[in-house]
């Protein structure tokens, strides 16, 4: 038995062919993002025909990934930081002249879309942290001069909530013991229109803590007086509620037990929820409108993959579908509701189809205590599966999950002879409130368990052999590779960590000024950085530098604003103080993680080389 023939890091970790399409809401243009002279550009071109789209952006440098067409059915915005700093910049662009202006030019504030509709199409709601680092306050964009007005003062909210009138009707403040209370506009004040003094706002609904992660605003439908949310509150996992905003009145309209809602679909014209999405081994999609049923019935007939729908057409007849399978390239539709007919657009990135891919397999296992957890297991095809070396690929967040579908880490693993394992451990969303709460304040500890649980079940199955396993991840996944090196040197060989923490208490002293907002919430799941400062030390790999014996890989963005450049530093002065083996990679234009090719190939091909070493591997 052998590996097929190596894929090479360009396909896996290059820039996609096309990616992030979407139709414009008259119909009328396709939009999609793509290489221009080897850098990622929004490309506009007629909905029937994607091969006459050409770039309207022109950016040399990390590219754009963000833009929305806009209801006017002329314009186009786009959101760019700098250098991966995060103080992302509003570009409105318009596609009759090709012409973009920069709308927020200031240094150190970040731009956030916040609300544009069919109804008021040349108006766009803008958030700007520019007279308060930690708060967004609310501005109006009309688009066709350009020009920002600012609407109201952000009296504490970590986010706004409005109408489609483009009304501020609501808002969410968090409470110092990590709850969030959303908050109502006092009946009879004024509703947030230009030139409005500041009104009062009263309780609506109290969050707690644990339902705080696990609550989500949908938004406020078509009628103007019900709030639609996704909340775990009296329940375990995340349902759809319908809220009253006169009354405060609220039902819980759908759910599941264990899984959590990971999406809404909102009809277009009402803005009522019409079916939600399921976050479970596979997500599924459960119709609350049951005239959908026919169309989910087409979709899912186009394969055995996970399906996305965008649907920016005003008519609500033409949808924008994705189908994306484990064992290759995601690829876009274009859906017909009169006809039932799909017309394929293209795929995310055609090289995949040159190469044997391999699927992935969901497994579970009981932890030390007896929780149930659940991953994703990414054999190396044409090899047998037993005692094989495996890598464990650590998510981040680490309020996040892995998910099944196409993972160029994964395939890149399996490609080169390694079990790639993902876990979603303790701490993980989707698995509803008490495993999410699961793992609150359990970094490097039960978080960090369910990791090492996963490796022995893996070995005691004969999968895995357990003197040639590695560990790696970025950000929260950074972290667990350091802790694994510092607290569990002997079940692991090697570590790679992109952009982690070392030290817990650095890292919450230093957090973004937007972030401030969910200080408390941090505190619950992380640790406070008064009362339990020598838990967070305790539990920072660094605290442990003297323990590790395996050998690291340490990258580092220089303008990372989340985890800063000195969480690496620390690390890495620690360990060649000590004597101890590693390999350091600073990128000075990167921020929280890689966004340019050239640096992905940096890192991927010292990782590989790294893990070829260290496991036996092949590399490039």
């Amino acid at each position: 038995m052998a590996l097929p023939p190596l894929i090479p890091r360009s396909v896996l970790f290059g820039n996609p062919d096309r990616m992030a399409p979407s139709l414009s809401p008259d119909g009328t243009r396709l939009g999609f993002v793509a290489p221009d002279e080897g850098v990622l550009n929004v490309w506009v071109g007629p909905a029937d025909d994607p091969a006459a789209a050409a770039p309207v952006t022109h950016d040399r440098d990390r590219g754009i990934r963000d833009y929305l067409f806009c209801h006017d059915d002329r314009h186009l915005v786009y959101l760019q930081d700098t250098g991966g700093d995060e103080d992302w910049r509003l570009y409105l662009l318009d596609l009759d002249t090709g012409e973009a202006a920069l709308v927020t030019p200031e240094e150190k504030v970040q731009a956030q879309i916040l609300a544009h509709n069919r109804w008021h199409p040349t108006t766009m709601l803008v958030g700007l942290n520019a007279d308060n680092p930690q708060l967004h306050d609310l501005y109006r964009l009309d688009l066709a001069t350009g020009s920002l007005t600012k609407a109201e003062s952000n009296p504490g909210f970590l986010a706004w909530v409005v109408d489609t009138e483009l009304h501020a009707r609501a808002g969410i403040t968090m409470r110092p013991d990590g709850g969030a209370v959303l908050v109502r506009r006092v009946e009879g004040g004024d509703a947030g229109a230009p030139g409005d003094e500041p009104t009062e706002w009263e309780p609506l609904l109290e969050v707690p803590p644990d339902d705080a992660t696990t609550t989500d605003v949908v938004g406020i439908d078509r009628g103007g007086d019900t709030l639609w949310l996704t909340t775990s509150i009296e329940a375990n996992a995340t349902g759809l509620v319908r809220l009253d905003l006169r009354t405060g009145a609220w039902e819980r309209v759908a759910g599941d037990d264990r899984y959590d809602i990971a999406g809404v679909w909102v009809e277009p014209e009402t803005r009522t929820p019409q079916a939600v999405v399921y976050d479970e081994e596979r997500t599924r999609i459960e119709a609350l409108d049951h005239s959908l049923d026919p169309d989910l019935e087409r979709l899912r007939a186009l394969g055995d993959g996970e399906l996305g729908v965008d649907r920016r057409e005003r008519s609500d007849t033409r949808w924008l579908v994705s189908l994306a399978v484990s064992d290759g390239p995601v690829r876009y539709y274009v859906y017909d509701r009169r006809s039932r007919n799909t017309t394929y657009l293209f795929a995310h990135n055609d090289a995949l189809d040159q190469y044997q891919l391999a699927p992935m397999e969901p497994f579970e296992l009981t932890a030390r205590d007896g929780l149930q957890v659940e991953g994703y297991l990414t054999f190396p095809p044409g090899l047998d599966r037993s005692n094989l070396p495996a890598v464990l690929n650590v998510h981040g967040g680490p309020w996040a999950r892995d998910r099944w579908g196409y993972n160029p880490d994964a395939q890149w693993l399996a490609n080169r002879g390694y079990l790639c394992v993902q876990v979603n451990f303790r701490g993980s969303t989707g698995y509803g409130k008490s495993f999410l709460g699961a793992g609150d304040k359990q970094w490097g500890r039960a978080m960090h368990d369910d990791l090492v649980d996963a490796v022995e079940h893996l070995v005691a199955a004969g999968l895995v052999d357990r003197e040639r396993v590695a560990v790696m991840g970025g950000s929260y996944g950074g972290y667990a590779a350091l802790a694994a090196a510092a607290f569990t040197p002997d079940v692991f060989r090697a570590a790679i960590d992109l952009v982690g923490p070392s030290n817990l208490l650095t890292l919450l002293a230093s957090v973004p000024d937007y972030w401030e907002p969910m200080r408390a919430m941090l505190y619950q799941r992380v640790g406070h950085l008064e009362d339990d400062k020598d838990m967070l030390w305790e539990r920072s790999p660094l605290s442990r530098v003297d323990d590790i014996r395996i050998p690291l890989l340490v990258a580092q963005g220089a303008n990372d604003p989340r985890v800063k450049q000195a969480e690496a530093e620390q690390i890495v002065a620690a360990l060649k103080d000590k004597g101890l083996p590693y390999e350091y990679l600073l990128f000075p234009d990167e921020g929280h993680g890689l966004a340019k090719p050239g640096n992905r190939e940096i890192f991927y091909d010292a990782a590989e080389r790294f893990l070829a070493e260290h496991l036996g591997g092949r590399s490039q």
